[in-house]
């Protein structure tokens, strides 16, 4: 397989139902489509945590949470665990990030990346200390606020998504792009559509808020049920504040948020193609995680439904099957491969042991013999949550709590949990029984709550945190965070 250089753009919490080629009728995301068209578009893709930092870390060092132990939006990626970034750069390839990582600070070198442009991270190095108590969870009053600030207009993150853009297509259409003898890495992080929903009006008008579709189970007789999820509610109090206009006008600027997204993005392959690196450079669109959009009454992500744990992944170039659909289940940590293979590096023989595998042998067949995983340790999670997916199944393992089940081919939707029917108790032990053999949900839930109490103790304790308060969403660079 020829070498080639790799582009790779992670946006923030993109709902992959959410895209024209995965089936939703109204989102304009022509960008998208047309490369999902020209490659491979993977259906059954994962985060391997519902939430930001966790997941940008197993997409760094290509290992699952419970390996890298960077729990929830306080504990982030640090360089110490080696990165495809340090693979390739070690074997003289050029590795260059543009926009939203995510780690503890701007380090490019221990980060694994030659340079940092407009890097955004967590915020001071301290990150969201509040996700780290865990044992009474705290109510989140700012997260109220999601549905009132809902609309049209312009925000810090739409600001800064265009700068990422237009930094990246100048990097494409520079030397930087051609100067190397061998083939390059280059990692793009949007933020959209992450909230604030608030989407510029040429993409938030395309979307009439009497016509978006109304959340699925929205209604709260229709809600279910269940210890997990009755708690994230409580703690993530998005909902609270709601009515029906806004619940439109927050689904119109989250999808205008979208075909903001699909335009930047547009931005950007035009500029590969301008720059004549089309035909040497594959592309690779993923998100770190989705959102729940108001499915089940719940807002964010930090679930294992769909809507929230699984992503969008799209993957184009040479040797990529054309017009694909590749339904082998796969996760981020599959990105660290898919760089090595990409790019012809060799592969590290300490990186033999790790759980993914190249997308690209993915999309021409390849079904490995593995169980991927995602869990979740962070803001609103009373106990470790795992989700695993085996055969038609989506299986749910809480710590202490009752499991969920769902049979994806009968019930795409998860309507129906079948996690406490006598009649799947055989398929709740087989699935229990694989999920254990990549993790021990105990133990990973012990070590999740000791080292967040090591961090709680560190920062003062308890009270301390809560007198301090906590943000939102991190800013981008140059902007102060709000505490609330």
């Amino acid at each position: 397989m020829k070498p080639t250089n790799l582009l790779f753009i992670l946006s923030d919490e993109h709902n992959k139902r959410v895209l024209g080629c995965y089936g939703h009728s109204m989102i304009n995301t022509p960008n998208l489509d047309r490369l999902a068209a020209q490659g491979t578009r993977f259906t059954n893709a994962y985060t391997n945590c519902p939430i930001c930092v966790p997941a940008r870390a197993s997409f760094a060092t290509g290992r699952y949470v419970h390996q890298h132990a960077c729990w929830d939006n306080a504990i982030a990626y640090d360089g110490r665990m080696p990165s495809w970034g340090h693979r390739l750069m070690a074997q003289g390839h050029r590795v260059t990030s543009i926009g939203k990582l995510h780690y503890v600070d701007s380090d490019p070198r221990r980060n694994g990346f030659d340079e940092e442009i407009l890097p955004l991270h967590i915020v001071n190095g301290v990150g969201d200390l509040l996700g780290l108590i865990r044992d009474e969870l705290p109510r989140r009053p700012g997260s109220a606020n999601l549905g009132p600030e809902a609309g049209r207009g312009e925000s810090d993150y739409t600001r800064y998504d265009r700068s990422v853009a237009e930094e990246t297509a100048k990097w494409l259409k520079s030397g930087a792009a051609r100067d190397h003898g061998k083939p390059w890495a280059l990692y793009v992080g949007f933020v959209a559509p992450h909230f604030p929903l608030i989407a510029p009006p040429e993409f938030y008008d395309m979307y009439p808020e009497d016509k978006v579709p109304w959340p699925d189970m929205y209604e709260k007789a229709d809600r279910p049920e269940h210890p997990f999820i009755d708690a994230m509610r409580k703690c993530l109090c998005y909902d609270e504040a709601f009515d029906e206009p806004m619940v439109r006008r927050a689904l119109a600027a989250y999808m205008g948020l979208v075909s903001f997204l699909d335009d930047n993005v547009g931005r950007i392959l035009r500029a590969l193609h301008e720059s004549g690196l089309t035909e040497n450079t594959r592309v690779v669109y993923a998100t770190d995680h989705g959102d729940n959009l108001g499915t089940r009454g719940l807002w964010g992500k930090s679930t294992m439904y769909e809507e929230s744990a699984g992503i969008p992944l799209i993957m184009a170039g040479p040797d990529v099957p054309k017009g694909n659909v590749c339904a082998t289940p796969v996760s981020l940590v599959d990105g660290f491969q898919t760089f090595i293979h990409a790019l012809g590096a060799a592969a590290d023989p300490g990186d033999a042991g790790l759980p993914g595998h190249s997308l690209i042998d993915i999309a021409q067949g390849y079904v490995p013999n593995r169980t991927i995983l995602s869990e979740y340790h962070a803001a609103g999670a009373m106990t470790g949550s795992y989700m695993i997916r085996h055969r038609q199944y989506k299986y749910i393992h809480y710590v202490g709590l009752p499991p969920m089940l769902f049979d994806l081919e009968a019930d795409p939707q998860e309507r129906q949990d079948l996690g406490r029917d006598p009649a799947y108790a055989a398929a709740v032990r087989e699935c229990e029984a694989r999920l254990r053999s990549v993790v021990d949900p105990e133990a990973a839930d012990k070590r999740a709550r000791e080292d967040q109490h090591a961090q709680i103790d560190k920062h003062g304790g308890v009270d301390a945190i809560l007198k301090r308060g906590t943000f939102r969403y991190s800013p981008p660079p140059g902007v102060k965070a709000s505490y609330y």
